[in-house]
């Protein structure tokens, strides 16, 4: 998956005039307070340079886990959206999802509480069709209210960040200023689902919401306790950001999870696949979540037209069995 060409150039941009030698060490140490501090509710990104290292390390990563999950939901969602909200959008990666997906002219609404993540926020999408179209407001959507009702929420890689009554808390929020889809995009950790599968519960019993994907179905999540549904999406990795990373491979492979749901009853696929197909000689094998379970169904060259099918697909995409 490649990042948009405009991001990529505006990428370059915010990192020139800043040494290596500082955005490394600022990545160094962002990388630190996340694994100690995260989760907590602690303020993680304060500084210009912080969001800066932040748009190159995380961001990529960020806005292939959002488009996908997004690009997911919209394939099972036929209502048109005109209206954004982005809690916690830090350096936009959904603003970006939400420009290559959206085809209209929707509004968008960027909650941020940090300063810096909102000035280079702005930076990265000013030359983007949808900047005067946006805006970026400050504000902690955790301790103040969250104001009108758009025809998508969005929630990514910020919630797991909350403690559990925090979180449902702001769940709740949420959901009062939806009208259309609420879709909320995690790291793919076990720790993480079993948050999304609790916010699933909360989602679908007391507040009669309906899944629009990954579930292809409004029935008790059927992933056993010792498994988790993730996904995994692929990004290019520029040279800066392979130096940043100390790492060699030319690209990163982000896991996440997500949940996307509606107030009106969606044409939901049949099937999920949720786990990378197993090819062999003549010979496919695809893991799939159904309202009957999580099934593993093999297909051979005598199935035929399901059989060339089964060659093209890839886990999360939806199957017709």
């Amino acid at each position: 998956m490649e990042l948009p060409n405009i991001l990529r150039i505006e990428l370059d941009k915010i990192a020139e005039g800043n040494k290596l030698s500082r955005l490394k060490e600022t990545s160094d140490s962002l990388t630190d307070r996340y694994k100690n501090d995260g989760g907590k509710g602690k303020r993680l990104v304060t500084t210009e340079i912080d969001a800066i290292t932040y748009a190159l390390v995380r961001m990529p990563a960020t806005y292939g886990a959002v488009y996908s999950a997004l690009k997911y939901t919209l394939e099972n969602f036929s209502g048109h959206i005109e209206s954004v909200l982005d809690i916690g959008a830090g350096t936009g990666a959904c603003f970006w999802a939400i420009s290559e997906l959206i085809d209209n002219k929707v509004n968008i609404n960027c909650l941020e509480r940090e300063e810096a993540m909102i000035k280079v926020g702005k930076k990265l999408s000013i030359n983007n069709p949808l900047y005067n179209n946006t805006s970026w407001i400050k504000k902690d959507f955790v301790s103040e209210n969250i104001v009108g009702h758009y025809d998508l929420v969005i929630a990514s890689y910020s919630l797991n960040e909350l403690s559990e009554m925090d979180r449902t808390k702001v769940v709740k929020k949420l959901l009062e200023v939806t009208n259309k889809l609420l879709v909320v995009v995690e790291p793919g950790t076990p720790l993480v689902f079993n948050q999304l599968r609790q916010i699933r519960t909360m989602l679908i019993g007391d507040n009669n919401m309906y899944v629009i994907a990954p579930c292809p179905h409004n029935c008790e999540c059927k992933i056993s306790q010792d498994d988790w549904c993730h996904f995994t999406c692929r990004v290019p990795r520029s040279k800066l950001h392979r130096l940043l990373k100390g790492a060699e491979a030319p690209y990163e492979d982000e896991k996440f999870s997500y949940l996307a749901v509606s107030k009106e009853n969606p044409h939901q696929s049949i099937a999920r696949i949720i786990r990378h197909p197993l090819i062999e000689p003549g010979r496919i094998a695809l893991k799939m979540c159904t309202e009957d379970g999580i099934i593993t169904k093999v297909y051979t060259k005598k199935d035929g037209k399901f059989f060339k099918f089964a060659r093209k697909v890839n886990c999360g995409d939806s199957f017709n069995i």
